[in-house]
């Protein structure tokens, strides 16, 4: 298998997206377009003083001509990665590699999706919606989102913009730590797949495909309540954990 391209990105722009989240847009510095799959990802090398290091990131834009991509990153307390990237001024210059992974959404899957993420795994989730809209993609997308708390729901006005827009696209952010002022879901996000399962089989457009991203745990334990306690084909069950 031949390795990765290796290219130079500038950071064009950047925005906080929660406390802890911040999104970061690279362009190619040589204005090619960055051609990749939905659900891919990228690692980026970063020049510290005490030596090199690398961090991989999934691509939070959908595939598109543009020389541009988008990666949402976590800061996490004494990560040297996170923490650099989170002061990384506009206009550095970083060596990235990629794209990379088999974490994909063909466009032309058939029957309903639903997404199940926590935290920044929502990113190659978001990508793979947006390149579903992008296409005419109009059957059933569903994103199941877990964050701890209200402020913690990054891309929420987005989501719920493409929701009115297109009918088929569904948004149900659930809270493992909410406060009084919450009406929405509560618990983690597998507390909720049941449900939303077996609403998407009951439209009868065929067996839903799970899209599954988020830390090891969360993953394993969603994967494991689909395939082995409600027996969906191992071939609809698709995930990838980022620790």
């Amino acid at each position: 298998m031949p390795l990765p391209p290796t290219f130079q990105v500038r950071l064009v722009d950047s925005r906080t997206l929660s406390p802890s989240v911040r999104e970061l847009t690279f362009e190619r510095e040589d204005g090619s377009a960055f051609a990749f799959d939905a659900g891919q990802w990228v690692s980026l090398v970063l020049p510290r003083p005490d030596g090199e290091i690398r961090r991989s990131y999934s691509i939070a834009s959908h595939p598109s001509e543009s020389p541009s991509f988008q990666l949402a990153i976590t800061k996490v307390d004494g990560g040297p990665g996170s923490t650099y990237l989170h002061e990384l001024s506009r206009g550095a210059t970083l060596t990235a590699i990629g794209p990379q992974g088999f974490f994909s959404r063909p466009l032309d899957k058939t029957g309903p999706s639903l997404f199940v993420a926590t935290g920044t795994g929502l990113t190659p989730l978001r990508s793979m919606v947006r390149a579903a809209v992008e296409t005419g993609h109009t059957l059933p997308m569903w994103v199941l989102f877990g964050v701890r708390h209200e402020r913690d729901i990054f891309y929420r006005e987005e989501f719920a913009e493409l929701a009115r827009k297109h009918a088929n696209i569904r948004f149900v952010p659930t809270l493992s730590r909410a406060d009084e002022t919450w009406s929405g879901p509560r618990g983690y996000v597998q507390t909720h797949v049941p449900t939303l399962w077996n609403e998407l089989t009951g439209l009868g457009l065929g067996t839903p495909h799970a899209y599954i991203c988020g830390l090891k745990r969360m993953v394993s334990t969603v994967r494991d309540l689909l395939r082995n306690d409600m027996r969906i084909p191992r071939d609809h069950v698709h995930s990838e954990r980022y620790d």
